[in-house]
């Protein structure tokens, strides 16, 4: 069988399509959307009329692009949009694109603007800018701008280099806005998406945790029918809610399969094992397979590589697992909407791969299980308040995330028991260190790496020569971005000192403090 997934898509009451066109934003703006309690999904700007119309939105937003739009190569309006008669909402270079389309002009701008700039609303009582300040502070990114209008739209907004910072055709329902709202620098653009969504697209704002459950279950309940299905438990919260939803669906069908690929914490085996028991109310099976990923592991030091191999190792193990239980055809995984995003898997397709996650570019092309993926189009927070609506208690649903790699993402260069043991060690103590301190509420990750890298030290006045360990903290909402954690300087120097001091053959700690973008969260 041809390795495939369910084809069921979310169905909410109401939904907006995102079409990108190449900004590094897209996904803020999805986000945006979604705290606005209103359902979106990102789609390519020239994805086929037929997705789009599956999908079925309420309306549309166009994001931002690189390109300019008076380029012979530029992406250019979809033809169907338009006679869609949906509201369309477009930003930066989705603003310039519909004045070019409409008729207006736009031309290269006599002062460009990147970063902060005051906005001058012109109407404050219209729909897009109702119950906002005159004047805003707005986030700008741009070298065109549009010097004309097209017919039938005027001016809503206005800043000192861009006359024209938001334009609107309030019969046709068609917006533009110069500067980024999905950005937390610009004041009120929460609140400008939220008006464009309810007082533009007459949404109601019926995304709610409850709902999706519900929805969840009845379409997972018929996608299976009387059919069994196993489900990849990590210990984590996106496979456990999975786990949830699908065994509230199905019940005894369900069996779950925890597969210790010997690239976990330290005693994070034991401590899962007891978490599925306690809390699940669902048959584990436990697969020690890590002997088996070490081998295959050997010599690789390619991130890429890691990530498929290991993608590969976990199916395989999983179809053996589900001959073992008899007549199953469903393989339940916890994937998340960034996993997608990240990996530019074929169903999305308008980012640069970052990265191939290894539940979804670095599975097999033949499988014989179908993947259920109940979480497909969710970001981290947004499961989090589903698992809580579910009941599952805060230990599973405030937990860390941890990649479904482990450590071979944050051992940089050839994956060998050594060099597990040596990590797991470091990281105990970050994490003893980071909790003890009170702060493990308040980071999102946090972990050490070991790097390639060897320095000359000096220990009971010997010289030593061993490896640089670097530590790693972030801050973030849902880990498509992320800053780094400033922790106090007392608390590194405890680790520091700790790892030095513990753990053998490491004589030199550094802290990574680098924002994702550029970098991402792991390092692999």
């Amino acid at each position: 069988m041809t390795g495939q997934r369910t084809i069921e898509q979310i169905s909410p009451d109401e939904a907006i399509a995102i079409l990108d066109f190449g900004s590094q934003y897209s996904q803020l703006i999805a986000r945006r959307v979604r705290e606005c309690h209103v359902y979106c999904q990102i789609f390519r700007h020239d994805e086929e009329p037929s997705v789009i119309q599956s999908f079925a939105p309420v309306g549309f937003i166009l994001s931002g692009g690189p390109a300019s739009v008076y380029d012979h190569a530029a992406p250019r309006l979809p033809a169907y949009l338009l006679e869609t008669g949906k509201p369309i909402l477009g930003i930066c270079y989705g603003m310039q694109l519909l004045a070019y389309e409409l008729g207006g002009q736009v031309m290269p701008a006599t002062h460009r603007e990147y970063g902060p700039a005051d906005l001058s609303v012109c109407d404050p009582h219209d729909p897009l800018f109702h119950d906002l300040p005159s004047t805003l502070r707005v986030w700008m990114s741009h070298g065109d701008q549009v010097l004309a209008l097209p017919p039938g739209f005027r001016k809503l907004a206005s800043t000192a280099s861009a006359p024209i910072a938001a334009f609107g055709d309030e019969q046709r329902r068609i917006y533009g806005l110069q500067f980024h709202p999905e950005v937390v620098h610009t004041s009120y653009g929460v609140q400008i998406l939220r008006n464009f969504l309810y007082n533009v697209c007459g949404c109601q704002g019926t995304w709610q945790p409850a709902s999706f459950i519900a929805k969840s279950i009845a379409s997972i309940r018929k996608q299976v029918g009387s059919s069994k299905a196993i489900c990849a438990l990590s210990g984590g919260v996106d496979s456990t809610v999975a786990a949830t939803l699908v065994h509230r669906a199905i019940g005894d069908r369900l069996t779950g399969i925890f597969v210790n690929h010997g690239l976990l914490r330290l005693g994070e085996a034991e401590y899962n094992l007891d978490l599925f028991r306690r809390h699940l109310g669902l048959h584990v099976i436990y697969v020690d397979a890590a002997e088996r990923f070490l081998e295959a592991l050997r010599g690789v030091s390619d991130p890429e590589e890691k990530r498929r191999i290991i993608g590969h190792e976990f199916i395989r193990i999983f179809e053996a697992e589900a001959r073992q239980c008899g007549e199953v055809r469903f393989l339940v995984q916890g994937t998340l909407y960034p996993d997608v995003i990240e990996s530019n898997a074929a169903d999305t397709r308008a980012a640069a791969r970052i990265k191939t996650h290894h539940n979804v570019g670095g599975l097999p092309a033949k499988m014989e299980l179908v993947l259920i993926e109940p979480l497909r189009y969710l970001f981290k927070d947004e499961v989090r308040r589903i698992g809580k609506e579910l009941g599952l208690p805060d230990e599973i649903v405030h937990r860390q995330p941890f990649p479904g790699p482990g450590l071979a993402v944050r051992i940089i260069g050839e994956v060998t028991k050594e060099r597990l043991d040596l990590l797991r060690a470091a990281d105990a103590i970050v994490t003893s260190e980071i909790k003890a301190a009170g702060l493990d509420k308040d980071i999102w990750q946090y972990f050490a790496v070991l790097t390639p890298i060897r320095s000359v030290g000096v220990m009971g006045d010997g010289r030593t020569y061993a490896h640089v360990l670097a530590i790693r903290a972030v801050v973030s909402e849902d880990g498509m971005t992320a800053d780094w954690a400033r922790l106090p300087p007392d608390l590194l120097a405890r680790i520091s000192t700790r790892i030095v001091n513990e753990v053998p053959g490491v004589n030199r700690v550094v802290y990574d403090i680098t924002s994702k973008p550029p970098s991402t969260i792991e390092w692999e």
